[in-house]
């Protein structure tokens, strides 16, 4: 069973072929709704879910039109992939984040790079906000205007694998990206297992359990505001770490 909950059968993908674009589409509007309320969970108050649905429906109507049974997938399975990439390139098109934010982060990935580098090990907040010449409480805003007002995924990151697995495009990756591709992910899977415990967790409870912010402060018994500097200190740490890539 996939994320959204449709299952993969052989008699579904049966069922899919035997029919019409327009019957796929009228069948399938709830995953459209359940992968925008899945989205809209993760993202800031600011994204209109109706605007995610709008966008989710445009990949919806490209799926149906350009779905072959013949390549053994079930239709939801194939279709969960366009709409979400429809609404992540949405977002994407419509990012809100001001430039002096994307300017900051990218200084503190370069601290972080320049701490890790010169000390052989993991930079704390003093010390990035101190090589930065900027105050601690500074440095967490940064961390939370960074991380709460764009969208940041490891599964986008990754080009999100376990959707496209088993569904080549009709783009197929050649041979060396896959090898490129492969050797990121595990690059990327150790650079998460050295982060520091905390912000492991909570890329954990955000990506893997799929909990909000404010969910996972309950966990921690911090607030949100916190949990949303950790994951931000955390998405910059492994940039840094795998920015070679």
């Amino acid at each position: 069973m996939n994320t959204y909950g449709s299952v993969n059968t052989s008699s579904s993908v049966a069922t899919d072929a035997g029919c019409s674009d327009e019957q796929l589409i009228v069948l399938h509007v709830d995953l459209v709704k359940r992968i925008a309320r899945h989205l809209a969970a993760r993202l800031p108050s600011t994204v209109d879910i109706d605007d995610l649905m709008q966008s989710g429906m445009v990949g919806l109507l490209e799926a149906a039109s350009n779905f072959d049974p013949s390549r053994g997938a079930c239709f939801a399975t194939y279709a969960g992939i366009r709409i979400r990439g429809s609404m992540l390139d949405d977002i994407r098109k419509h990012d809100w984040t001001p430039r002096s934010v994307h300017h900051k982060y990218r200084k503190i990935t370069e601290a972080i790079s320049e701490i890790e580098a010169e000390t052989g090990r993991r930079a704390n907040a003093n010390e990035i906000a101190a090589r930065l010449g900027i105050s601690l409480d500074e440095y967490h805003k940064i961390l939370a205007d960074s991380t709460c007002s764009r969208l940041f995924s490891l599964e986008e990151t990754l080009d999100e694998p376990f959707w496209h697995r088993g569904l080549p495009a009709s783009t197929t990756s050649t041979p060396d990206q896959e090898v490129n591709r492969s050797q990121f992910r595990d690059k990327l899977a150790e650079a998460i297992d050295g982060l520091p415990e905390r912000e492991n967790l909570v890329l954990s409870l955000y990506y893997e359990r799929e909990l909000n912010l404010k969910e996972i402060g309950e966990v921690l018994d911090v607030t949100e505001s916190r949990v949303c500097q950790i994951h931000g200190q955390a998405m910059l740490r492994l940039r840094a770490m795998v920015g070679e890539w």
